[in-house]
């Protein structure tokens, strides 16, 4: 009864494992309460424990490697494929098992504490700045209804509150002007709670050496090499740079047969927020192109004439992402003279 795959499904409260011994065979499957998966672990010697790489997986994967075993974590949409029946506690960790034997099963690497740090950092930074795009426009769209139209911006809106909480005849009621008094204090709040979040961004920035060299090429700046670390780590994860665009999902859909290639539009799979920051430092790039002259320029500058500016963008991000990999794994900065990553 020599376990050596375990498939864990995990859950809040309540999670369900699957044991197969060397010959894939079914030799235990359990229902364990959360508090008692580590103690259960921790008598169990050590074999290959799956998980699908969803909520608090990275927690248990740091966890259970501590206690000797060997830690899998798997794309949820590739263990989809390995189930049997009905969609079951148990199926699904019994397919979570079987996928960890596949020989050509991708992984995803565990992401350390200062990775997940880092990501929750930029997530309540999301949340943040969307909640307030929400604020501007619900005052916006609230005060149109009293024939004040105000332009877009948070800046000008910003600007312009205080002089229509004031004693101008702006055609509000003494009603509105508190309501509106609430309201931008809730902008204020936000405005702080993104500058607190901004200046923990520049101070990792300030403390990490390869958010600083990552920062040497064209494009990456403060929140996109933060974001980029904590997806990418180190880059060992990945064999090659074409690897990690794939992962952000800025690489093209094929659709082949019979012999013929045929490639469409890029993924947009994996790290949406990764790939929207990538695209957005490019199409800066691309913006100032034409008034300089190395050797990415001059690339960009050409394809834009030959594709358009929105593809060469996609294009342009998608070569950014690559040498972000460079420079990561080979410990280099960006030399713009050679468009590619140099001992620094």
């Amino acid at each position: 009864m020599q376990i050596t795959t375990v498939g864990l499904d995990l859950a809040k409260n309540v999670f369900h494992l699957i044991g197969l011994n060397q010959a894939q065979k079914e030799v235990i499957r359990k229902r364990l309460r959360r508090a008692h998966v580590k103690r259960y672990f921790a008598n169990l010697p050590p074999c290959r424990v799956a998980m699908k790489a969803c909520g608090s997986a990275h927690y248990w994967g740091r966890e259970l490697r501590q206690l000797g075993h060997e830690v899998k974590l798997i794309p949820a949409q590739a263990v989809k494929a390995y189930v049997q029946g009905n969609k079951n506690d148990y199926n699904d960790a019994l397919a979570i098992a079987e996928a960890a034997n596949r020989p050509k099963m991708r992984f995803v690497r565990i992401k350390t504490t200062e990775q997940q740090d880092t990501q929750a950092l930029h997530r309540l930074r999301d949340g943040a700045v969307s909640h307030r795009n929400k604020v501007c426009n619900r005052i916006r769209g609230l005060l149109a209804e009293y024939g004040i139209v105000m332009a877009r911006g948070v800046v000008t809106l910003r600007k312009a509150i205080p002089g229509l909480l004031g004693d101008g005849d702006h055609g509000l009621s003494d009603n509105f002007r508190r309501l509106l008094q609430q309201a931008y204090r809730q902008l204020q709040e936000l405005d702080a709670h993104i500058h607190t979040y901004d200046h923990a961004v520049k101070q990792q920035a300030r403390e990490n050496e390869a958010a600083k060299r990552l920062m040497s090429i064209p494009g990456y700046r403060l929140v996109v090499s933060s974001v980029y670390l904590s997806a990418a780590g180190d880059g060992s994860a990945f064999r090659r740079g074409r690897e990690v665009s794939a992962y952000i999902g800025l690489v093209p859909r094929q659709h082949s047969t019979g012999d013929k290639s045929v490639l469409l539009g890029i993924r947009k799979r994996g790290h949406r927020q990764l790939r929207t920051l990538v695209i957005h430092g490019a199409r800066a790039v691309v913006r100032y192109a034409p008034e300089k002259d190395d050797a990415l320029s001059r690339w960009v500058t050409t394809l834009v004439v030959r594709r358009g500016k929105h593809k060469a963008t996609v294009a342009l991000a998608n070569k950014l992402a690559r040498i972000g990999w460079a420079v990561l794994t080979r410990g280099e900065v960006y030399q713009p003279t050679r468009g590619s990553a140099s001992s620094a």
